[in-house]
């Protein structure tokens, strides 16, 4: 079926690549890279909020690629998830673009002593993007696949930026930890084609019920480890702490708010659509308790700001986790407005530790101290988001997390109600961790007795400025009015999940009118 604005749909895919290949050619020229990049993202934006409007009023926008039928092409699909998903990405990439831009870095010469080259970064950075959005826009497993390697690439060309032994360790961890899994869901692919003879997510939501139980559950497990490694779920989440913080801020800042999640949104896809009926529930209640729990004990260990976010990273994961394996739509709507609050608030986090690098010339809350009264502004950056992502009445966190309790409550099993004492038992855990940063950084008197900004540590960090506060103040401020507008967010986020249980939208804007299920 053709939809009225199906041309929009591979846009948010093509306007990224187009421009990686722009910036990649301007390389000698910055300011060509930087207004080529910002106007992709924003061209982006504006595509991905019509899609938005289009599929929450018209339905699901497809586009065949090629003109070829699902059972033989390449088919982009945008229903009320992945334009939701594709907008909140897209503003998070631009305000990372915004603060590399403020800093004067897009070789980020402050974080790496002026021996990174880069001019790199922006299609390194837009390539990604596309990687992203591919992944949210696609309706076939291999296109998916197609999205996370483009991803890999992307993210190991800027996890090493600057060429540090840190940053190329980390690196090579990342790497072979999505190689695996990469390899583990191109096996499931192949087993997938071989059971149905399709890719196509439509087709399988259909033909996965008409194979063999015992294959079914294979293909399903193998699908779900591949997924959930790349989304850092426990136990295959000791990857990610050890990755992430050595990036440059906003490296980092982008790969917390976006990498993690492309491997929830791929559970989410799959689950409701070719296992709805899914044996696995319980194993999955299972997996997000000890992801939230064993997350947030390795943050409240740490003393590094970033170490603590990358494992507050990881907690959270679990509670999306949680709304995924209630499978209700209460539950799928509250993952997946969690979802975009966490993509928003941890990106934000990151930014700001970022600007408290440049004030305190560190990341370690043992040698800071005092940045309240140093840095006020600073101060309060972190202190909303940190409240936000603790889950804080009346912010988004606590609306999202409050959500996920009465899906838990609802559903009644025993297991559930375990899951959600152990969510509240992270969300002050949670509180704890990131009341001791603030506690140590912002508020004490510094240890070492070093009470100047960057430039007094160390002659090489600079003062901050507007170029770097503006996009971070305005990643604060999207995250507060999230709060204001929460009641039309989780609307728009219940009428995704009522989509997603009951596939016939998505089914009928792929294949056609009368599909059978």
């Amino acid at each position: 079926m053709i939809t009225e604005y199906a041309w929009l749909v591979p846009m948010v895919v093509l306007l990224p690549l187009v421009g990686a290949g722009l910036t990649l050619a301007a390389a000698r020229k910055t300011w060509v890279q930087r207004v080529v990049s910002m106007s992709v993202l924003i061209g982006m934006l504006a595509c991905a909020s019509v899609l938005l409007w289009a599929a929450d009023t018209l339905g699901p926008q497809v586009m065949y690629v090629g003109g070829w039928t699902p059972f033989e092409g390449i088919t982009l699909v945008v229903d009320r998830l992945s334009a939701l998903m594709v907008i909140v990405s897209t503003t998070v990439t631009m305000a990372v673009l915004a603060y590399s831009i403020g800093q004067g870095a897009s070789s980020f010469d402050d974080e790496s002593d002026g021996h990174s080259p880069l001019p790199v970064f922006h299609p390194s950075l837009l390539v990604l993007s596309a990687g992203v959005t591919t992944t949210f826009v696609s309706g076939d497993l291999f296109h998916i696949y197609v999205g996370f390697e483009m991803l890999l690439a992307a993210s190991f060309v800027l996890l090493t930026l600057g060429g540090t032994v840190e940053r190329v360790r980390s690196g090579i961890t990342y790497v072979q930890v999505s190689l695996l899994s990469s390899m583990i869901f191109l096996m499931a692919l192949g087993l997938v084609y071989g059971a149905t003879g399709t890719i196509n997510l439509a087709l399988l939501s259909q033909r996965v019920g008409e194979i063999s139980p015992g294959t079914a559950a294979l293909l399903h497990v193998m699908l779900l480890v591949g997924f959930a490694v790349k989304a850092a779920v426990f136990p295959m989440s000791g990857w990610l702490p050890d990755s992430y913080p050595t990036a440059p801020a906003p490296v980092t800042a982008v790969f917390a708010g976006l990498l993690t999640k492309v491997g929830i949104y791929a559970i989410i896809r799959t689950q409701t659509l070719l296992f709805p009926q899914s044996r696995f529930e319980d194993l999955l209640l299972w997996a997000a308790l000890f992801t939230m729990v064993v997350g947030i004990l390795g943050a409240i260990a740490q003393d590094d700001i970033k170490r603590m976010l990358s494992f507050t990273l990881v907690s959270h994961i679990g509670y999306m986790l949680f709304g995924i394996a209630l499978g209700s739509t209460h539950g799928l709507g509250s993952a997946i407005f969690y979802v975009v609050h966490h993509i928003l608030i941890q990106t934000t986090l990151f930014l700001v530790v970022g600007l408290v690098e440049r004030v305190g010339g560190s990341s370690d809350s043992t040698r800071l101290g005092d940045l309240a009264r140093i840095s006020p502004v600073v101060g309060i950056l972190f202190f909303i988001p940190a409240m936000n992502l603790a889950g804080i009445p009346p912010f988004t966190g606590f609306l999202g997390k409050v959500g996920l309790i009465q899906a838990g409550v609802s559903d009644g099993s025993w297991l559930a109600y375990t899951v959600v004492v152990g969510s509240v038992v992270t969300s002050l855990l949670t509180l704890y961790a990131v009341a001791k940063v603030w506690g140590r950084s912002f508020w004490s008197e510094n240890a070492t007795g070093l009470t100047g900004a960057g430039p007094m540590r160390g002659g090489h960090h600079s003062a901050l400025g507007l170029g770097v506060l503006a996009p971070t103040t305005g990643l604060v401020v999207v995250g507060v009015a999230l709060t204001v507008v929460a009641g039309p967010l989780f609307g728009v986020a219940s009428r995704a999940a009522v989509d997603l249980v009951q596939r016939t939208p998505y089914l009928e804007a792929v294949l056609g009118s009368g599909v059978s299920l």
